[in-house]
């Protein structure tokens, strides 16, 4: 009669899960900084209404360049160093 360790299929799991987890922390990050966005899909991001986007570049608040007839955002514009979305806060015009 043979016996196995109980434990040994367990410690087979975990040296596996151990080299998945070192795989993922040591996959490159992607450079989000060098992502340009259309008014529309900031928008989406800002969840309000391209026209709102579109306003707050016009009034400075929200920087942008123009490519063709349309405005581009940089991504840094947008997502602050936390890569969280910023927030349009209304400035009252004085």
């Amino acid at each position: 009669m043979t016996h196995t360790n109980p434990f040994e299929e367990i410690h087979s799991d975990l040296n596996e899960l151990k080299s998945l987890i070192k795989q993922i922390i040591n996959t490159p990050k992607k450079d989000y900084s060098l992502n340009i966005y259309t008014i529309k899909e900031a928008a989406e991001y800002f969840k309000c209404s391209p026209q709102t986007v579109k306003s707050q570049i016009i009034f400075g608040n929200l920087k942008a360049f123009k490519i063709g007839s349309g405005f581009r955002i940089k991504h840094d514009q947008i997502f602050d160093s936390n890569n969280e979305i910023k927030s349009l806060k209304y400035k009252r015009k004085a």
